[in-house]
């Protein structure tokens, strides 16, 4: 009798032992936006000396179709942490002008902790918050601008799923360190006097000339430049003896405004890790038709009928007076 109860006792035990190690096996799914970042992240993060939940700040570069992501540190400037390949973006340099032209926005816009989008059907998501004053100045129209993933696009900045998961983590973390917007700045290409030559009768141009003066002082400064809407014109690194500019309505004359000088950013001497540039290999593409015509709309990316004019819009870029 004693060895069938000890006998039992070990097929329990067994039993107990095989369900232990199967529950330990087991896959935990993990939300996409709840992901932790990636340990070679939070290395990098480590060997660069930043915070992961410091601000942080993106640049776009339509033609070069780049996204860097620029951490700041104690001393209050931005310090490059990784360029990422834009998978695909849709329409042509320039920026976009109305709702259905396909074009991917240029200008500056700031995302808060509403405009990320866990639950969006092309996978994460980030709101650009087009129209933002300067575009509905313009009377631009248009919604629904994300950079989000799937590598699909129809008027949006699209990655790679694994890609915008990191993205999307790292601004995350930034939230959750109690900062509530971070802004990006979406260029043409490289505002160089290079390639603004090359483009000297693009009929954007004397936008673009705006947008290069936000360029070159991050470039010289590590900082981000004050901008603001009057006149239904950006204005770059301004400010007021009292009140913030930020503050302006974006249809009334400017007041005066005086430019600050700014202070050239002189590295750290010594971390050599930091100015190491980390670009990320990837796809990049260019397509109009990315997004099939037939395929159902999501609530990201309004489809416009590629027969229609929309597809390659007549219309001048030109701020208006």
């Amino acid at each position: 009798m004693g060895r069938i109860i000890r006998a039992k006792l070990g097929w329990m035990l067994a039993l107990l032992v095989l369900a232990s190690g199967l529950v330990a096996c087991a896959k935990v799914d993990v939300a996409p936006h709840l992901l932790p970042l990636p340990k070679e992240t939070m290395m990098l993060l480590g060997k660069k000396g930043m915070d992961a939940q410091s601000p942080i700040f993106i640049r776009i570069f339509k033609e070069e179709s780049e996204l860097e992501v620029w951490k700041e540190r104690d001393d209050g400037h931005f310090y490059h942490f990784k360029t990422y390949p834009i998978c695909n973006w849709s329409g042509d340099i320039g920026p976009k002008v109305k709702y259905g032209d396909r074009q991917a926005p240029e200008g500056f816009y700031v995302i808060t902790r509403e405009q990320m989008n866990p639950d969006s059907r092309y996978h994460l998501a980030m709101n650009l918050g087009f129209p933002n004053a300067y575009d509905r100045a313009q009377q631009r129209t248009g919604e629904f601008l994300m950079i989000h993933g799937k590598c699909k696009s129809a008027g949006c900045y699209a990655m790679t799923d694994a890609l915008m998961e990191e993205i999307y983590a790292i601004a995350r973390e930034s939230f959750l360190g109690g900062h509530d917007s971070f802004q990006v700045h979406a260029f043409p290409f490289r505002m160089t006097a290079k390639n603004m030559a090359r483009y000297a009768h693009h009929e954007a141009y004397a936008f673009w000339v705006t947008m290069k003066e936000a360029y070159e002082y991050f470039e010289l400064t590590r900082q981000l430049p004050t901008i603001a809407v009057c006149n239904r014109h950006y204005v770059v690194n301004v400010a007021l003896r009292t009140g913030d500019p930020r503050a302006f309505n974006p249809d009334a004359a400017c007041p005066a405004l005086v430019k600050p000088k700014p202070i050239p950013f002189r590295p750290p001497p010594g971390e050599i890790a930091l100015e190491q540039r980390i670009v990320v290999p990837g796809p990049k593409m260019h397509d109009f038709a990315s997004i099939e015509p037939t395929a159902p709309s999501s609530s990201l990316t309004p489809i416009a009928d590629p027969r229609s004019s929309a597809s390659s819009p007549m219309m001048s870029y030109a701020p208006q007076p």
